[in-house]
């Protein structure tokens, strides 16, 4: 699969595989974040489930062990060989591919519900905008996307803050997005005892 390198590869100088070639990347907790736990727990995640740059695969492999068909996609090889080896491991049946987040329609493939935690946020403004085209490219009509990112607000923020209306930009009608709820969240990483601040969005696919 090639691609151009995305703004924040270029800004790091290296590719997104580097960041696991040495172990845990600093997002990676070996556990789901704590807002998709709850998502989860409360059933919002309908399949089939798309996690979009999913890394070492904490959160889709959390997802089929509640018997949820996900599949996993990321640009990092060595991230997904991580990812398939865990699952083998713990006997769960879930896929894991690489994928362009900025071009997912070669996937072929639909989805009821979308999860990003922590992938939005790695792009520009003008990924931004591709990214939300993605999205809605393989999200059905109806369907849902769940977007934790880095937030603006508070004095401890994150290394990508976003603001409400970077969201609002990028998932708005005339792309196929409505944004039904924003909740301020906390992020984990490995970098810090201390979550960051977070935004929680709730995206409904439009129909068209």
């Amino acid at each position: 699969m090639k691609r151009p390198p995305t703004s924040h590869e270029r800004a790091a100088g290296q590719a997104w595989d580097a960041s696991y070639q040495q172990g845990p990347a600093p997002w990676e907790l070996g556990r789901p974040q704590a807002a998709i736990a709850r998502l989860a727990a409360a059933g919002a995640f309908v399949g089939p489930v798309l996690d979009c740059g999913c890394g070492s695969g904490a959160h889709a492999l959390a997802l089929a062990e509640r018997g949820i068909e996900v599949l996993g996609v990321d640009v990092a090889e060595t991230a997904l060989a991580r990812a398939r080896q865990e699952a083998a491991a713990r006997g769960l049946s879930v896929e894991f591919a690489r994928a362009d987040a900025l071009n997912l329609a070669p996937l072929g493939r639909q989805f009821r519900t979308v999860l990003d935690s922590g992938c939005f946020h790695t792009f520009d403004s003008e990924e931004q905008l591709r990214y939300a085209a993605s999205l809605a490219a393989v999200t059905e009509p109806g369907g849902k996307a769940y977007v934790l990112c880095f937030s603006d607000q508070g004095s401890d923020l994150g290394p990508h803050p976003i603001g409400e209306a970077d969201l609002r930009r990028a998932f708005h009608p005339p792309r196929g997005w409505e944004l039904s709820a924003l909740e301020p969240e906390r992020i984990e990483a490995r970098i810090r005892a201390e979550a960051f601040p977070a935004w929680l969005a709730t995206l409904l696919r439009l129909p068209g």
